[in-house]
């Protein structure tokens, strides 16, 4: 039997499976429901569904996580992937490197949000003082821009150390030979890059992208600690709404529906991104 480990992985699998299979059914049966603490469930169908998806300040939840997931990841995965190219292949300098990434990595989310909170602050934060210096009223609490702008320069910071570490170890991973042959064959710095490197690294920029597209959905406790979701809902995510109505506002039919829709959200977009990068590079190195 030439696939035993699986023996070993099948235990764990399935706890796996249960814990996550039973909430979501909990969740499901919920949405059914009109449902507040202390009351008695009534079933109600699909209504909650609807309510959900006429319900425009939802709407506009999705449209502005989808716009901030597909900034991140424009902004995140070429930058770690250059940092990762630029980094030493060994010595002392990359030791120092893989430490200084590794430092936002062990940072809390919500202590992420308090540092930059701190950070914005008018009256003691450095961030309003150097754009002070540079003549811009800066002000995240009251300002659309500001507030948005700081939320992705925020979690720029906190996770392309993830994807420059992925990126770092599958570069180590791509054989030399591979280079010599192009370097004989005259490639150009470039097409070393797309033909050679980009395709090797395509399962590693496939688990990078995934796990960036899924993180930044599940952004909360950052921008709430920020920007409260303001000004206005410039900031308010799928995630502080869907908070916000299920242990807010107590309620619960509505608060499910709005996960089982959430979730529905996240897997297709996630599949979409999987099915595109698995294309990227192909017919070049791996042939």
């Amino acid at each position: 039997m030439k696939n035993r480990a699986w023996l070993f992985l099948t235990p764990a699998l399935v706890l796996v499976s249960l814990s996550a299979f039973i909430p979501l059914m909990t969740v499901v049966n919920y949405s059914l429901h009109v449902l507040f603490p202390g009351s008695i469930p009534y079933f109600v169908g699909l209504q909650n569904f609807r309510e959900v998806l006429n319900d425009e300040v939802f709407m506009g939840c999705i449209k502005r996580q989808i716009i901030f997931a597909l900034q991140i990841l424009i902004i995140q995965i070429p930058m770690g992937l250059a940092i990762a190219l630029a980094m030493p292949k060994k010595g002392n300098w990359l030791t120092l490197m893989i430490v200084l990434l590794g430092i936002p990595l062990l940072i809390p989310y919500n202590v992420t949000g308090m540092v930059w909170r701190v950070f914005t602050r008018m009256d003691l934060g450095v961030v309003p003082r150097v754009f002070a210096s540079l003549g811009y009223d800066y002000r995240p609490v009251e300002h659309v821009a500001d507030a948005w702008w700081t939320t992705v320069v925020m979690d720029v910071w906190h996770w392309v150390p993830l994807v420059t570490l992925l990126c770092f170890a599958g570069l180590q991973t791509i054989p030399d030979a591979f280079y010599q042959a192009a370097k004989i064959d005259g490639a150009s710095t470039w097409a070393t890059f797309r033909k050679v490197t980009l395709p090797k690294l395509r399962y590693v920029l496939t688990i990078a992208v995934l796990l960036r597209t899924m993180d930044s959905f599940n952004i909360y406790s950052e921008p709430y600690i920020l920007t409260g979701g303001g000004p206005g809902t410039s900031t308010l995510f799928m995630s502080i709404y869907v908070s916000s109505q299920a242990a807010g506002a107590f309620d619960m039919g509505t608060g499910a529906a709005l996960s089982v829709v959430y979730l529905v959200i996240v897997v297709l977009l996630c599949y979409l991104l999987y099915t595109m990068m698995l294309n990227v590079g192909k017919g070049g190195a791996d042939r």
